[in-house]
């Protein structure tokens, strides 16, 4: 086991999760953060090796289908929609033969839209200038003690603006995107805002969704968090996204929120 990554691989498809990858509710799941980035990093491998294309992502989706027990898992990867200015790639995560995760990558052809870019939030405080929070005493897992988190002001229920980042490699041997890794840390922000103790009430997302308006660059992902519970049981969890050169998208996340002990 390598006690440097959050997956070693065993083939072109499929991965094992280390004790890194551990989750937050459940110490036998995986965290969906490291999941989502490795997704990303099997659609990076799909594309490799063709000519270079002037298609950016612009989409990231995930559904998460059902348990992510920390075991085995494969990755298949197909080109759903090709094209020369959209694109559309899927990848379907399988652990145990079932289907546990989609994930879908909108890719969008570059331009030069500088002349007219505006209308992003400012900057976040670098992360260097501030003061590392123990999100272990919050929550447990392998994933969440393997996080440098900073915040930019003392997180607060339900809002919360906080950068992180991981001394671990992705996958054992195997370099990652700055985007695989980017996004490797973003599903981090349902756990920064929390708006009740994850002792008492539960509050799963079953999705994540990122937009981007440029390519984000690591190795710090910056989360500008607000948290909304619902009353019937729903939640969403909304971020603004940055890296160390300023905003890069927003991402959403649906949240399934119930009393600790109920079904």
């Amino acid at each position: 086991m390598s006690a440097g990554s959050y997956y070693e691989p065993i083939d072109e498809y499929r991965y094992k999760p280390t004790p890194h990858a551990g989750g937050a509710w459940d110490a036998d799941e995986q965290h969906f953060s490291p999941l989502g980035g490795l997704v990303v990093h099997a659609i990076d491998r799909h594309l490799a090796g063709r000519p270079d294309s002037a298609l950016v992502p612009s989409r990231i989706s995930f559904d998460i289908l059902g348990r992510l027990a920390l075991d085995e898992c494969e990755i298949r990867v197909e080109t759903v929609r090709p094209g020369r200015t959209i694109e559309l790639v899927e990848a379907v995560v399988l652990i145990a033969g079932r289907p546990v995760v989609r994930g879908r990558v909108w890719f969008l052809a570059a331009g030069d839209t500088a002349p007219v870019a505006g209308g992003a939030p400012e900057p976040l405080t670098p992360p260097d200038a501030l003061a590392p929070w123990p999100m272990s005493s919050l929550w447990p897992g392998g994933y969440i003690a393997s996080l440098d988190a900073r915040p930019v002001t003392p997180p607060c229920p339900g809002r919360a603006t906080v950068w992180v980042t991981s001394g671990l490699d992705l996958v054992a041997g195997q370099p990652a995107s700055p985007l695989a890794s980017y996004v490797a840390l973003v599903d981090t922000a349902n756990g920064i805002a929390v708006r009740q103790p994850p002792t008492e009430w539960m509050f799963p997302n079953v999705d994540l969704t990122i937009h981007l308006y440029r390519r984000p660059e690591g190795p710090w992902t910056g989360l500008d968090t607000s948290v909304v519970f619902g009353p019937t049981g729903q939640g969403v969890t909304s971020t603004v996204l940055h890296d160390i050169h300023g905003p890069v998208g927003q991402a959403q996340q649906m949240l399934t929120v119930r009393r600790m002990g109920k079904s």
